[in-house]
């Protein structure tokens, strides 16, 4: 794999889509990336108007997802924005949930594949990232990208997963919080937030190797799991729990506000200072 890691700051927001205003504002803030969610179609047709928009910030996929995604018009994509913005653009990709993909099948050989088609078109290594929990698909994360994206983890995890893909891989774990210190109404929040997951057999393995009990990841989840995955209390706080993951080996944190997202912003700007962000 390549020696050169990729550069986003040590925080970024992580979110389903972000406007172009909110991408401006987000930049502002002193976050080096905003990461977008799902799985977007091929085209990624929506990067380029956040990167116009804004001057230093990068943009990240969290994940593009190979079953729904050809690597032909990925690569296209890749090359049509890092040709207008190079280096602004990570390409973060994976294999989903077997539990949601009918195609579903022999995931790792699939990922394989695919990250072989990238290079076939040129995508270099040190622009694309992939979505890893357990330790076969770390290693490879490391061997065939600039790193990997953990998501729904832990800083002990970050700590394992940097100990598996060694000191020169990316390593870019997504962690929650909600901007509350009643702690009730944060795990409320955090349990809406992980509802879906309960049901995928990658996520609730990757639990139990933490240590975290049958009944525990099982719907509707323990206090203990989601306090361990979603952040809340004051500001400072959730800052220090989000640093866990630096301590642990992290280079990069996208950090995911469970809020509407007229209020993403004002929760990303309370944070900035705790976090020890530095505004434009």
């Amino acid at each position: 794999m390549t020696s050169t890691k990729p550069n986003l700051g040590k925080f970024g927001s992580f979110g389903r889509g972000v406007t172009t205003q909110q991408a401006k504002e987000i930049e502002a803030l002193g976050y080096g990336a905003v990461w977008v969610g799902g799985s977007p179609p091929a085209e990624l047709a929506w990067v380029e108007p956040i990167l116009e928009a804004t001057t230093t910030l990068q943009v990240a996929t969290g994940i593009v997802n190979i079953w729904t995604a050809a690597a032909k018009p990925v690569a296209e994509s890749f090359h049509r924005i890092d040709k207008a913005y190079p280096g602004r653009f990570l390409l973060g990709i994976g294999v989903g949930h077997r539990e949601v993909i009918t195609e579903y099948r022999k995931p790792y050989d699939a990922l394989v594949d695919y990250l072989k088609q990238l290079d076939d078109y040129g995508v270099p290594t040190e622009r694309r990232v992939v979505a890893a929990l357990g330790p076969r698909v770390l290693e490879l994360s490391a061997q065939r990208s600039a790193g990997a994206h953990p998501y729904l983890t832990t800083p002990e995890h970050t700590a394992r997963a940097r100990q598996l893909i060694g000191p020169s891989a990316f390593l870019a774990p997504e962690h929650k919080a909600v901007l509350t210190t009643d702690a009730e109404k944060a795990r409320t929040v955090g349990r809406r937030a992980l509802d879906m997951y309960f049901n995928l057999a990658n996520y609730r393995n990757s639990w139990k190797r933490l240590g975290f009990a049958e009944d525990e990841v099982t719907r509707p989840g323990s206090d203990r799991l989601v306090d361990a995955v979603v952040a809340y209390g004051t500001p400072e706080a959730i800052a220090a729990r989000l640093k866990e993951h630096l301590d642990a080996g992290a280079d990069h944190v996208p950090v995911q506000i469970l809020t509407k997202d007229e209020n993403l912003v004002s929760a990303l700007a309370e944070l900035a200072g705790p976090l020890g962000l530095t505004k434009a």
